[in-house]
Order: C-alpha cells, then structure tokens, then sequence
C-alpha cells in the first residue's frame, strides 16, 4: 500500500479557507486588521486637533459671519 503525499494546498486555498471556516482565530485575526486599516488613518487625522463641542462650534460660526458682515458693510460704504 501506497500512502498519497498530503496537498496542502495553495495560496487561493488557504485564503478561501480563512475567510470562510469562520474559525475563532482568523475572526479575531479578520477583525485586528480592520481596526488596524481604519484605526491608523483615524489617529493621524484626529491626532492635534481639540476637539470641539457643538457649541464651540456655533460660538466660531457666529464670530466669522458677523466679521464677514461687517466686513462687507464697511466696503460698501
């Protein structure tokens, strides 16, 4: 009797199997390099900058249109 060397198979098919078995490992593994992909551009991003309230936000809205209003009334003068 003859043993048939085990096919381990190739890239495809190892690729296949780790997105379809839904094994413990390549979930976890699945779900740390979707969070490393997002999280990276996320930190760069974010990274500095204060965050602003809303009403911060209103508070610098405000200042600006009225300084463009009056900028535009002192011009047509």
């Amino acid at each position: 009797m003859r043993s048939e060397p085990k096919i381990n198979g190739g890239f495809r098919a190892k690729m296949e199997h780790a997105l379809y078995s839904g094994e413990k490992k390549y979930v976890i593994g699945g779900i740390a390099v979707i969070g490393v992909l997002f999280g990276v551009p996320w930190y760069f991003m974010t990274r500095g900058s204060k965050q602003q309230s809303h009403q911060d936000y209103l508070e610098k809205a405000d200042k600006a249109r009225s300084a463009r209003l009056s900028a535009g009334s002192s011009s047509t003068k």
